[in-house]
């Protein structure tokens, strides 16, 4: 029923975005057949509309994926090193190869953001304090020195400004011909849910999962290769959001607990709800100017962020 809740939410939402802009669209002119009107929406207004959608879905699946492999909530592809590495693998891409493709930076990002999960992932198992804000402060820490490295290449080479930015969490320049890209976070959700009983296993740690005939090593590679490739997808095509994939997650463990499979329907509705309220906010708050959403779900992200620790404090 919560999910029907959520769905009603994310039509009335994304009916409000398709009519906010500097360009006043209304429905009459579209009914009416008004050529501008028409080209407008499908040009700029339903594309960056679908992006949101699909990047609030996935960045929370994501989320939801790491939280439940290294059994902490605190941890999120933002907590974990995997959005430096990827920023770290733009910035290599547009250094050694500049005339390359959207879709080939993406392989680049996904290729560094990788190998930083993994990284992390490492460090976690040699960890013996568990603490649930401890590790993804390693992970915020290991994430800063791989920022620090590529802020260092980036200034060496004059690339401050164009790293900055291309990784700007921004819908504004998304338009028809510029978000394709993102529609391969799909299949890997789709691919995410089929997998999200074993994700379930997994979580509950290596030797219970052995017990049970699972292939530990496996499930926890493919759920880091989904995190890593959705990670470099989204930041290729919008740039950096922060806390999506922590703050939602978290928000709906708390009522639906940790079964993953039974979650996953309701972290993707309440991702791309959250995104939207975010990106409807931003464009509305100084109009006809827009903030970005990477600052919009900066601040609000890290407002519940804090109540998640204290709440937890408290428990």
């Amino acid at each position: 029923m919560k999910n029907i809740y959520l769905l009603i939410l994310l039509v009335t939402l994304s009916g409000i975005s398709l009519f906010i802009g500097v360009t006043d669209l209304n429905l009459s002119q579209i009914l009416a057949g008004d050529t501008g009107s028409i080209q407008i929406m499908l040009i700029s207004r339903i594309p960056r509309l679908i992006t949101i959608i699909i990047a609030g879905m996935s960045m929370s699946i994501s989320g939801l994926i790491m939280q439940q492999l290294s059994r902490n909530k605190f941890v999120a592809p933002s907590t974990a090193a995997t959005v430096d590495s990827a920023k770290f693998g733009v910035l290599v891409s547009l250094i050694l190869f500049p005339a390359a493709s959207s879709f080939g930076k993406m392989l680049v990002a996904f290729a560094f953001a990788l190998m930083g999960t993994f990284l992390f992932m490492g460090i976690l198992r040699r960890i013996k304090l568990r603490d649930a804000v401890f590790i993804p402060l390693i992970g915020i820490m290991l994430g800063n020195i791989i920022d620090s490295i590529t802020t260092f290449v980036a200034y060496r080479y004059d690339l401050i400004q164009n790293i900055s930015s291309w990784l700007m969490g921004n819908f504004a320049m998304v338009i028809k011909g510029r978000y394709e890209l993102l529609y391969l976070s799909v299949p890997l959700v789709i691919i995410a849910y089929f997998y999200a009983n074993k994700f379930t296993i997994a979580g509950m740690g290596e030797d219970f999962s052995k017990n049970l005939g699972l292939n530990y090593n496996q499930v926890v590679n493919i759920g880091l290769v989904i995190v890593a490739l959705i990670s470099a997808i989204v930041i290729i095509t919008v740039g950096r959001i922060p806390f999506l994939g922590l703050v939602v997650p978290n928000i709906v463990t708390i009522y639906q607990g940790d079964h993953l499979k039974k979650s996953i329907s309701t972290t993707a509705l309440l991702g791309s709800v959250f995104l939207l309220a975010c990106d409807i906010l931003g464009r509305v708050i100084i109009y006809p100017y827009e903030i970005s959403i990477g600052l919009t779900v900066g601040v609000i992200g890290s407002v519940i962020f804090l109540y998640l620790i204290f709440r937890r404090n408290e428990a």
